[in-house]
């Protein structure tokens, strides 16, 4: 940095300290130029078709099976009770042999322990079905 001394016929030297920004702008202005010369080269050296987002509403199905878990971990089959695991299991090995076999969606209560729902993914498994889903509630929109 430089600084310079003004004189004036009076005799006092004043020191002026201004910056000159006159190099700094011009070295700004090289490394925007630079920059918007890449960029472009860069962002597009490799082809790419990246995955699009994408929200698939629920499609109720007749044959799909919804099992319902409330918080105190009773077991509901379209609505009906179920009293025992037993009972599930024997059910879901009814279901499981049907072709194409259906799906089984598990609504689980959002205060349900996770052994409650545990238990009904096992007793699904021990059965035979293939495909297992959760039901989830969609987020809010705007918030």
């Amino acid at each position: 940095m430089a600084m310079a001394i003004a004189s004036d016929d009076g005799g006092e030297d004043e020191v002026i300290n201004t910056i000159n920004t006159t190099p700094l702008v011009d070295v700004m202005l090289v490394l925007l130029i630079i920059f918007l010369i890449t960029i472009p080269v860069v962002t597009h050296t490799i082809a790419l078709k990246l995955p699009a987002e994408r929200n698939q509403p629920y499609k109720t199905k007749p044959e799909n099976v919804t099992l319902s878990v409330n918080k105190d971990g009773d077991v509901y089959w379209n609505q009906k009770f179920i009293p025992d695991s037993d009972t599930l299991l024997d059910r879901l090995k009814e279901v499981s042999v049907q072709v194409p076999q259906p799906e089984v969606h598990i609504r689980g209560d959002q205060n349900t322990r996770y052994e409650f729902i545990g238990k009904v993914i096992v007793t699904a498994q021990r059965a035979g079905i293939a495909k297992v889903a959760f039901i989830t509630e969609p987020p809010a929109k705007g918030g």
